[in-house]
């Protein structure tokens, strides 16, 4: 032991500050949280999850990218499930509705940016207090994931989806990232440098997800991926075991 690690003081151990009560009642409005979600997002046909960032304004690239892949999914025979707020998440919502098909938004109440969207299905706007539990029903109801330009909770959305497919908790299932210009940055970073440099993760792993900007090359890989067009093939992905 060095000199000056021996004239370091222990300090006490740290302590929680006591919150009579809160841990008790909190497991409660989680257990109703999850109650409700399951019981409503049952009743919905299958869907793909679209991510994006609630800043992106109406009117450019991206926005009208969301609302094109959102129809064209429709089309395909999915609904639409989105974080039910501006941006991305709006043009996700307003595609599935001008395509008339199902429009999803599981909102989150946050001190800012999100108030739920006028394209969201009556029936089918839920809102939540836990980012937990709303992800959970992102990933639980999704048959693929599709992903636009967004900041740090789409890149948190985006990674969950990665880290439980890769890990095996949920089966796989496919994952878009849409906008090759935003992306190419971040896949280089992680071919050349988690991958290549420092071995986090397998050369394996880089075919969890598809890169794209065509529209058909969105729809073909998921309906490629369920061709076989089972009664199974279809089905609520995360049982929570």
């Amino acid at each position: 032991m060095s000199e000056e690690q021996m004239t370091v003081p222990y300090k006490p151990q740290k302590k929680w500050s006591e919150i009579k009560g809160e841990n008790s009642w909190t497991m409660f409005k989680v257990i109703a949280e999850f109650v409700e979600g399951f019981e409503r997002m049952n009743k919905i046909e299958p869907c793909i999850s679209i991510f994006g960032s609630a800043r992106t304004k109406p009117g450019t690239k991206y926005y009208e990218l969301a609302v094109s892949v959102a129809e064209r999914l429709v089309h395909e025979g999915y609904g639409v499930i989105t974080g039910g707020g501006p941006g991305v998440m709006e043009a996700g919502n307003k595609g599935a509705h001008l395509a008339g098909g199902t429009s999803v938004g599981l909102n989150i109440e946050l001190p800012f940016e999100q108030s739920h969207n006028p394209f969201i299905d009556i029936d089918k706007n839920l809102n939540y207090n836990y980012f937990f539990i709303r992800k959970v029903m992102f990933v639980k109801y999704a048959q693929a994931f599709v992903t636009l330009p967004g900041g740090f909770g789409t890149m948190d959305e985006l990674f969950e989806v990665l880290t439980l497919i890769q890990t095996g908790k949920i089966d796989k299932v496919p994952v878009v990232l849409v906008g090759k210009e935003f992306w190419s940055g971040m896949v280089d970073w992680i071919k050349n440098t988690m991958l290549e440099q420092h071995g986090n993760i397998s050369e394996k792993d880089l075919d969890l997800f598809l890169v794209t900007d065509d529209l058909d090359e969105v729809a073909d890989y998921i309906n490629n991926f369920y061709a076989d067009d089972s009664p199974s093939a279809l089905r609520p992905n995360y049982t929570m075991e």
